[in-house]
């Protein structure tokens, strides 16, 4: 077998977690036969300074050609007086995202046993497993709604949903539910949002077809604050654009750190994966970022779009059992010893060809 991959390391610290991620394709490669082609490509700020644009064609070309992306991170503090359409966020990340047509994101968050000391909430509200994932929409929502203007003393951004986008997430989450816990938290504002009241109208109709998984509405807010205080209740939470983006974010914190948050991007054709945290440009170049997130988002790779299930498990398995080996980089040690970016992506690739 061969799969054609587009590579786009991006800004910050995208480019050396990349580098750790395709350590570990390496081992998948030799261990497996399987075969990865990997076409680079350019994107977010740094395709800006060498091309004007944030999201080049070339990128464009690499990405409709491929049979997956793999993201490492856009943005920084540099770029930020550019008018909205040249950030990298805007147009390269939201641009990339719009240009392959993503409708799903999957966020998961798993808290390790290991690393149950960095999280900021205690024993006691973690005594019971965490592991969660967040159904997030992409294609509509506030961030894609027109019309969307920005003047002198104006800013509009419109918030949109149809019944047909809510069903087909709806149905993804439920699937995701079945292989899980069988429980689907619906998360919206349907007591003031016209666009949440359409929303939970139709995850109640979908929740119909899949009559042994267990549905629960939430307010945003509500959701929230049960995210801190309880947040062994969660299986799938299933939300829109916005809050999905805010609440994976608040997730990731019960994980210790970003550092520690793959996540999914699901399209018509091509899938995009890439890490939940930004380019944390204040480390940047100094190897000392987590490659954990950028090498699970590899995992999610070899999942979703390689139907590599057992290869992926073995991944998983491997970055836990690292973890428990003691092995800590900055953003997830307790007592101020860690080891490097490159050293962290050595380790787990020396327990990954031990057990493939």
């Amino acid at each position: 077998m061969k799969y054609r991959v587009a590579i786009l390391p991006g800004d910050g610290i995208g480019p050396e977690v990349m580098d750790e991620a395709l350590k570990v394709l390496d081992v998948v490669e030799r261990k497996t036969g399987v075969s990865f082609e990997r076409i680079f490509g350019h994107i977010g700020g740094e395709a800006y300074d060498k091309f004007g644009t944030p999201f080049p064609d070339e990128t464009k070309k690499i990405c409709e050609n491929s049979d997956a992306i793999l993201l490492g991170s856009v943005g920084g503090k540099e770029w930020d007086d550019l008018p909205p359409h040249l950030k990298p966020e805007i147009g390269g990340l939201l641009g990339l995202r719009k240009f392959l047509k993503l409708h799903t994101n999957l966020r998961p968050v798993k808290v390790y046993r290991a690393l149950i000391g960095i999280s900021p909430l205690s024993d006691r509200v973690l005594k019971d497993e965490v592991d969660l994932v967040t159904v997030r929409e992409l294609s509509l929502g506030i961030y894609f709604g027109e019309p969307k203007k920005l003047e002198d003393d104006v800013g509009l951004d419109t918030m949109v949903y149809d019944a047909e986008t809510v069903r087909r997430i709806a149905k993804l989450a439920f699937e995701i539910a079945r292989r899980r816990r069988k429980k689907v938290t619906s998360v919206d504002k349907a007591n003031v949002l016209y666009s949440s009241m359409l929303w939970r109208k139709v995850v109640e109709n979908v929740s119909k077809e899949y009559p042994d998984v267990f549905l629960e509405h939430l307010y945003v807010d509500n959701a929230a604050m049960q995210l801190i205080l309880n947040p062994s209740r969660f299986d799938v939470i299933l939300t829109t654009n916005m809050f999905g983006d805010i609440l994976s974010d608040e997730s990731a914190v019960l994980a210790g750190s970003l550092g520690m948050l793959p996540s999914a991007s699901f399209g018509e054709r091509v899938n995009l994966y890439e890490p939940a945290g930004g380019s944390a440009p204040d480390i940047a170049g100094k190897n000392l970022a987590n490659p954990i997130a950028q090498i699970l988002s590899l995992s999610m790779m070899l999942r979703y779009s390689f139907h590599m299930d057992e290869i992926a498990d073995k991944v998983d398995e491997t970055v836990e059992m690292t973890l428990e080996q003691g092995y800590r980089t900055k953003d997830i040690s307790e007592d101020g010893r860690f080891i490097s970016t490159s050293e962290m992506g050595d380790r787990i690739c020396e327990n990954l060809s031990k057990i493939l």
